[in-house]
Formats: structure tokens, C-alpha cells, sequence
């Protein structure tokens, strides 16, 4: 953590020079709304459940809408939150026959318990009835509650320290504590104008996703911080190596086609595929610009994370090797925030490669 003064951007208004306090007499937000959706997509994505009927497990999250924040008053912490959410599941009943459907929650909020969500179970229109529905009716409804619960648990847990600042008598802030007795869980509703909407960057190291990657290794070193002049920051590097059923033409044409991208990742983007030519994805929260390409061979590309401090990127190469009918690909990334690494890692092999073979067949 910076020293007073020295521009943290987690704060939107710091100690003023007579020692003042100001951070904890005004309002302060931190936006998690990009770690949120990451960490409840996995939560959901891993129900599973067995029984007499038979076996299903979600294989989707068609729609996630909503918003996550914590705001820091007077030494309080309040946390807002509010989702609504669409998730495919699909059962083998005990005979082998399959069945899709859906479950719906529209009010995940901090206004309501756990106990008050709405989760409707249902079939896909075209699917006969099937004692799965029941299955999931029961259980099902249980197992999304309970991992919906993990994530307001998490949310508070991991983000209730550093958000309470010094105070005025205190040079510098102490190191982060359990705070679990301050955090408030009701909504202020007088005082939510009052609210700034400075972005912040959150940390999302410990999202927890299953490794898709063949091999890895990080390196870290000590670098300048672009974005806040004094304030050295560490990085790490990494390598990721992955094999794909498709030519190296395709395979490079997917990483920098708009359209390719809007299907592998299921979300809107802006892709500009030529060298110098910007790029945005996955709802705003990865971006960069494409530095050097050779058609069906290499992609090089500043890469960041919207949480990343403010204008660091990450260097990303990708090297396309043909090997028979398959299609090598070793990545190298520099430049990331220790820290942030290991989540860096996983977002690549979740949401670019794993994403590339589930939709194209690669």
C-alpha cells in the first residue's frame, strides 16, 4: 500500500497535509462488480448433484446483470450488491436420457437473506417431465442458495480489510485486521447520492477456477509503476503452453476477430485486428491494443485488467506453431501485478482457451 500522499487510487480523497482525516468522514466506493460476476459465475458452474433420478449439474450462465460495491462512511463499511441471474442445467436421468433447463434468481441483493431468494426451477419448453425437475426443485434450489451465500460471504470477508482508513493522529494506516464486526449489511438509503464513483481496483487472486493449462512458470521482479510516479510496484511473468484441434490460420484469426471474439467470449466486444488497432472485451473488463502481428505466427499485444492501476499493462505474446493437425500455442506475459498473477493465469485459460474449445470445437 502506498504511503500517505504518494496517490494511492483505491482512495478517492486522501489525508490532507494538517493530518485531517478526510477519507473517513466522507464517503469512499470501491466497484467489485467485475470481481463479483467472475466469482459467481465459477460458484455456479460448480453445482453438481446426484441422486436416485439421476445426475445434473449447471453447464452455463446465460445471463448475470448486476452491480457489487463496498462504500466506507465514518470508519463503516456498507455493502451493496444486486443481481439477477439465468443458469442452463442439464440432467442424465438414471436410464441415460438427458434433459435441460433453466434457474432463474432475480433478486440477489443486500436487501434480502439468503432465505428470500427468489429461485424458480424449470424445464426448456421442449423437454417432456422428468423426476430431475423434482431433483432439482428440492436440492438444486438448496445448492444455488448455498453458493450464492458463499459469494456475499467472500465478498465481505475478502474486502473488509483495507477499506478503513488512519486516523488523523495516526501517520500511517495500520496493517489490515479482521473487521468482520464492522462490516454493515443494510443500505443507507438517505445517504446513497452521496456516493462517489471513483472506479478502484479490486483483487480477484483468489477466484478459483480448474487449471486448463499444460505447463506454467512465474517469474517476479520489481518494476516502476507507470501510473504512479515513486510508487514501485512488483511484476511477475508467466508462460502458458496449450494445444488446439485447429490450422494456425484459424486459430489466429480468432484471437483477433471482433466476431470470433464476441461468440467465444458470449458478450459484446471491439476488436480492431491490425497492428496499432485497440481491443475490449468481456463487458469493458479486459482491454488492450494489439503491438505487433504476423499473420498465422504471432500476436503480441498491451494487455490490462480494468482493476490493474491505471494505465499499467501487461506485455502478451502468443506464438502459433502448426504440429501436424493440431496447432501449438505458447504464451508469454510480462508485466503483471504481483499478485494478481495467479488470477491473470486462470482468466486466460478459463475465459480465452477453455472458452475457444468449448464453442469452436478446437
Amino acid at each position: 500500500m502506498a504511503k500517505w500522499g504518494e496517490g494511492d487510487p483505491r482512495w478517492i480523497v486522501e489525508q490532507r497535509a494538517d493530518g485531517t482525516n478526510v477519507n473517513n468522514w466522507h464517503w469512499t466506493e470501491r466497484d467489485v462488480s467485475s470481481w463479483s460476476s467472475v466469482l459467481i459465475r465459477d460458484l455456479l458452474l460448480g453445482v453438481s448433484l446426484k441422486g436416485l433420478e439421476g445426475v445434473v449439474e449447471l453447464t452455463e450462465v446465460d445471463r448475470l446483470e448486476g452491480e457489487s460495491s463496498i462504500n466506507n462512511r465514518r470508519g463503516k463499511l456498507f455493502f451493496f450488491y444486486e443481481w439477477r441471474l439465468r443458469a442452463s442445467w442439464l440432467g442424465t436421468s438414471s436410464s441415460g436420457v438427458k434433459f435441460r433447463g433453466t434457474v432463474d434468481v432475480s433478486n440477489l441483493s443486500d436487501e434480502n437473506d439468503m432465505d428470500d431468494l427468489d429461485i424458480s426451477v424449470s424445464l426448456c419448453k421442449d423437454q417432456p417431465d422428468t423426476p430431475l425437475l423434482g431433483l432439482m426443485k428440492k436440492t438444486g434450489v438448496q445448492e444455488v442458495r448455498r453458493v450464492l451465500g458463499e459469494f456475499v460471504h467472500r465478498l465481505k470477508s475478502e474486502f473488509s480489510q483495507g477499506m478503513i482508513l488512519a486516523k488523523a493522529d495516526q501517520p500511517e494506516p495500520p496493517e489490515p485486521q479482521n473487521q468482520k464486526d464492522q462490516i454493515q449489511t443494510s443500505r443507507p438509503q438517505t445517504q446513497k447520492n452521496q456516493i462517489q464513483t471513483s472506479r478502484a481496483q479490486t483483487q480477484n487472486n483468489q477466484i478459483q477456477t480448474s487449471r486448463a493449462q499444460k505447463s506454467s512458470a512465474t517469474r517476479c521482479s520489481s518494476g516502476p509503476a507507470p501510473s504512479l510516479p515513486g510508487v514501485p510496484i512488483k511484476t511477475c511473468t508467466f508462460n502458458l503452453t496449450e494445444t488446439f484441434q485447429t490450422s494456425p490460420d484459424e486459430l489466429y484469426r480468432t484471437f483477433i476477430s471482433q466476431e470470433f471474439v464476441q461468440v467465444f467470449t458470449r458478450s459484446a466486444a471491439q476488436v480492431d485486428g491490425r497492428r496499432g488497432g485497440q481491443f475490449q472485451m468481456l463487458d469493458g473488463s479486459v482491454r488492450g491494443e494489439f503491438t505487433q502481428l504476423v499473420p498465422n505466427r504471432r500476436i503480441e499485444m498491451r494487455w490490462r485488467f480494468r482493476t490493474w492501476p491505471s494505465e499499467h499493462y501487461a506485455s502478451v505474446s502468443l506464438e502459433l506453431e502448426e504440429r501436424g493437425d493440431e496447432t501449438e500455442l505458447r504464451m508469454e506475459c510480462g508485466g503483471v501485478p504481483e499478485g494478481e498473477e495467479e488470477s491473470t493465469r486462470e482468466g486466460w485459460t478459463r475465459f480465452y482457451f477453455r472458452a475457444i474449445k468449448q464453442v469452436f470445437g478446437y
